[in-house]
């Protein structure tokens, strides 16, 4: 069996030798269809589009995604080619969740004073969620699958039109009542809740006071120019953002703009990026059908710190264009 795998993934080398027996390592972003067309299986991470384009003819029967978000692989195009795909939720939950926490800190907003949306409440939005109610602030969550489900399940009453009882709110209530707007959610372009540009031009002409913005999910959920025109016109106090659109080529007048700008690099703890690797280990071993129990070993390392967040924006700042280098080749840094 022959795999390929992007070469930023770490810890999985060495440990995919012992289920294929051809295995090479590749930049993500220049993995083609020569590299795969003998290939059975590709790990990679979201440099790497995944469709007709790179697998048609090719001999690739799994994607693996080192990763929580998925929209690099065209999930109809594998299903239709009967091509199997993995991603790897919740991996770096903790990091990101800690990420969010030392940019509160580092903005002088983690006070019980302040009140979070958190939108999207899976893997890392409800650990964000449990996380800032912890620190004694008031938390409302948004997540209308979630809601839906609630409502489906009769876990709350409808009285007068409205549901009494829920766990979460609806977008309105998050842009009327919250102090710091935080987004969660992965990056989809149709189905009923669409979070592709959820934070739009016209989400932010309606919010009636000015919010922090917090984007550590997919660069798309926010729209990047929307965000910068608030920014400009006082509509949004402050944003950190780590996720953007068109990356690696970020907008440099939002980069400037913004409090906190980092590479993308939210969910880089070494835990997180253990989880993964041990995650896509796990999901190629299931589908070999064998019997497979990775030896990942993590190094002693520093945490994520506010001074080290600080440290990640103030040089994406001064060198925008080393965005790549920056996020691959990131300090070891263990989770709290």
């Amino acid at each position: 069996m022959k795999v390929i795998v992007d070469d930023k993934i770490p810890y999985i080398r060495g440990q995919i030798e012992r289920l294929a027996d051809e295995v090479c390592y590749l930049p993500g972003s220049n993995i083609n269809r020569d590299d795969v067309h003998d290939a059975d299986v590709l790990i990679v991470r979201t440099r790497t589009r995944c469709d007709r384009t790179l697998l048609e003819g090719s001999s690739v029967r799994l994607i693996v995604t080192a990763t929580i978000g998925f929209d690099h692989i065209d999930t109809a195009y594998c299903e239709a080619a009967g091509i199997q795909w993995t991603n790897c939720p919740g991996c770096n939950a903790n990091s990101v969740c800690h990420y969010v926490h030392h940019a509160l800190e580092a903005t002088g907003r983690l006070k019980p004073s302040y009140t979070v949306g958190v939108v999207g409440v899976g893997h890392v939005g409800s650990l964000v969620a449990a996380d800032l109610e912890a620190c004694g602030m008031k938390v409302l969550r948004c997540d209308p699958p979630k809601a839906e489900e609630e409502q489906f399940n009769s876990q709350c009453e409808m009285v007068n039109g409205k549901w009494l009882n829920s766990k979460y709110v609806d977008l309105s209530t998050i842009q009327r009542e919250a102090d710091i707007i935080t987004f969660h959610t992965p990056l989809t372009k149709s189905g009923p809740y669409p979070t592709y540009h959820m934070a739009d031009e016209q989400f932010f002409q309606q919010l009636p006071h000015r919010p922090l913005i917090i984007n550590a999910s997919r660069g798309g959920v926010v729209d990047n120019m929307a965000l910068l025109q608030a920014l400009r016109d006082g509509r949004v106090a402050d944003a950190v953002i780590d996720t953007w659109e068109g990356e690696p080529d970020l907008n440099r007048e939002l980069l400037e703009q913004v409090a906190i700008g980092t590479p993308h690099v939210a969910g880089y703890s070494a835990d997180g990026k253990a989880n993964a690797t041990r995650m896509s280990l796990e999901a190629v071993a299931r589908f070999m059908g064998v019997d497979f129990v990775p030896d990942i070993h993590l190094p002693d390392a520093p945490c994520l710190s506010v001074e080290t967040l600080l440290d990640d924006s103030r040089l994406l700042k001064q060198n925008p264009d080393r965005f790549e280098d920056f996020r691959g080749n990131y300090p070891v840094r263990r989770e709290r």
